[in-house]
């Protein structure tokens, strides 16, 4: 079929084209002007910190702006407004000394504080004399103070006694977190949170909940740990017993090495010498964990008990005796002056008496009588014992037990004289 004649103004638009026309009028709508809106930057804030008011979608070429503290727009309240015709800022009764509003209608606070949260409302002054505003919020968490772990007991007994642990201080919008030797705490029967897990409740505490304890209190805006809090336990500490290299040493020998063995862990050491505590002499040294007591040389001094004792914050329990003998030899070559003194008393305490008695015989020997007046020689007469060949004079006692004379006594006849 052919076009229909006619001049071009006459010929109607193809159908196709008018239905795409009344389409695109039916949905198409002009655009619209975007809503004002405020951001806080950062949405939540610490205390101490900067922060903006940001104004998004702010009218064109407007007159004016003005911020007011609360959602009233009162001038009571107003902190500042900027005109901008004139470049003019004016501070209100709001205003803190820490707001800054700048040309863009966007709202500066410095080192805020937990008093500035709260609500701020921005009012624009537009080129036709109408205004626009929209209402901001502000809210300042507290800076968190370091948290320091309490306890309702210090020294409590194993399977005996519960420990109940608080983190504090008490800060609001806080939540925490506990750790045990660098550990999250483990499922245990005998551990209870709190509701705000401030406070952990440790029921009959035994050894295995012994250990450095953390708390850790955070917030949105900063996290914060204690000092770690060791929990101590008390319980019987078991007997120890003492060994030793050597029980008989020979005086100036050694060395001589005496151990304390026990199974505890984390307890003091002290040792123990004939009931008394231990004094150090210069040849004794210790360990670094008084475990071991050596002694080198050994002296006779040393000789007796010893015991090695071992406590836990006041629960103390002591090893059995172990007895160190020490033998040593006399020198009669190396005896004292005080010795040889005693002994030369000694023999002068003998020989004294002796020699008194010798002297006395000594000078009376001339008027003793004749030892025997009837004693008859061959002949049968008498003799004298001057007569007797070979006669001397007694020798005083005392000489004959110093230097004895064994002639005279071959001399003496063992027969006594029998008279007629």
């Amino acid at each position: 079929m052919e076009p229909p004649a006619g001049p071009a103004s006459t010929r109607h638009v193809p159908w196709n084209r008018l239905v795409l026309a009344v389409l695109l009028l039916t949905f198409w709508t002009p655009p619209t002007t975007a809503q004002l809106t405020i951001e806080t930057v950062p949405p939540l804030a610490a205390e101490g910190s900067d922060v903006l008011l940001l104004a998004n979608n702010v009218t064109e070429n407007p007159l004016g702006y003005a911020w007011h503290r609360g959602e009233r727009v009162e001038n009571t309240q107003l902190i500042a407004s900027y005109r901008v015709a004139t470049n003019l800022t004016t501070k209100g009764p709001a205003h803190s000394g820490r707001e800054t509003l700048y040309p863009n209608g966007t709202l500066l606070i410095q080192s805020v504080t937990q008093k500035d949260t709260g609500s701020y409302t921005l009012l624009v002054t537009k080129d036709d004399l109408g205004t626009e505003r929209q209402t901001g919020h502000l809210h300042v968490l507290p800076v968190l103070p370091t948290p320091v772990i309490t306890s309702n007991n210090s020294n409590p007994w194993e399977h005996k006694d519960t420990v109940v642990l608080t983190c504090g201080p008490e800060t609001q919008n806080t939540s925490y977190t506990w750790w045990i030797s660098n550990q999250s705490l483990p499922k245990s029967t005998r551990l209870e949170l709190s509701e705000d897990k401030r406070t952990l409740t440790v029921f009959n505490v035994t050894r295995k909940e012994k250990g450095p304890y953390v708390c850790e209190a955070w917030n949105p805006v900063g996290i914060s740990r204690s000092d770690p809090f060791t929990l101590d336990v008390l319980y019987p500490v078991a007997r120890p017993s003492l060994q030793a290299s050597n029980t008989t040493v020979p005086e100036h020998e050694g060395p001589v090495v005496l151990t304390c063995l026990t199974d505890e862990t984390g307890v003091s050491i002290r040792w123990l010498f004939k009931g008394q505590s231990l004094l150090l002499a210069d040849r004794m040294t210790l360990s670094s964990d008084n475990s071991t007591l050596t002694i080198d040389p050994i002296s006779r001094e040393d000789a007796g008990g010893y015991q090695c004792e071992v406590s836990n914050r006041g629960n103390s329990s002591k090893s059995g005796p172990l007895r160190l003998s020490v033998t040593w030899q006399e020198n009669a070559r190396a005896l004292g002056v005080g010795a040889i003194t005693g002994i030369v008393i000694g023999v002068l305490l003998v020989l004294t008496p002796l020699a008194v008695l010798g002297y006395f015989i000594f000078l009376h020997r001339g008027n003793w009588p004749p030892a025997s007046t009837s004693g008859r020689g061959p002949s049968g007469s008498s003799i004298s014992q001057a007569s007797l060949p070979d006669a001397r004079p007694p020798a005083p006692i005392y000489q004959e037990l110093v230097q004895p004379d064994t002639d005279v006594y071959c001399n003496i006849s063992h027969k006594a004289d029998v008279g007629p």
